[in-house]
């Protein structure tokens, strides 16, 4: 099933960074996930929180010719994080469960994926190209549409 701000098709349309699926993540609200993605190209927290607020292309704008890629660096709430890193790989993991504890849209859209193979073709796959490769978008939403049955907001960790 491919997954993208331009497929017209559901659940993969929902399912995309682009689709305004609103989460407050450590105390900052977020528009979409893409609003999130871009913010971490920004070392300054004012504008992480401005960014956060921006929904699909125009978040995608935003954060566009920011240039993070030379010293592979992205920033969180005043934090730097290298992009090869665990750490950067953990901060990923606690914005989609925020995603996944936030929006019942989201969720919906998980469990309409069914059993179906996710898949983000325009995405990049080298981790220095991008703040998430199709490979970190698509399993992280496969890891949590495994976790779907018996799902409990109050006990999602």
């Amino acid at each position: 099933m491919e997954i993208g701000g331009n497929n017209k098709n559901y659940p993969g349309n929902v399912l995309s960074n682009f689709t305004a699926n609103r989460f407050v993540f450590q105390g900052v609200e977020c528009q979409s996930m893409e609003g999130f993605l871009q913010s971490l190209k920004f070392e300054k927290e004012h504008i992480q929180i401005e960014v956060c607020k921006f929904i699909g292309f125009a978040a995608k704008k935003r954060g566009k010719f920011k240039n993070w890629k030379q010293n592979q660096t992205l920033y969180w709430k005043g934090i730097a994080y290298k992009r090869d890193s665990k750490e950067y790989q953990f901060l990923l993991d606690d914005a989609f469960d925020c995603l996944m504890c936030s929006s019942e849209k989201f969720r919906n859209a998980l469990k309409a994926s069914g059993n179906a193979k996710l898949k983000h073709s325009i995405g990049k796959s080298k981790i220095q190209d991008t703040v998430l490769t199709e490979q970190e978008f698509c399993s992280r939403l496969e890891k949590l549409r495994n976790r779907l049955d018996g799902f409990n907001v109050n006990n999602f960790n």
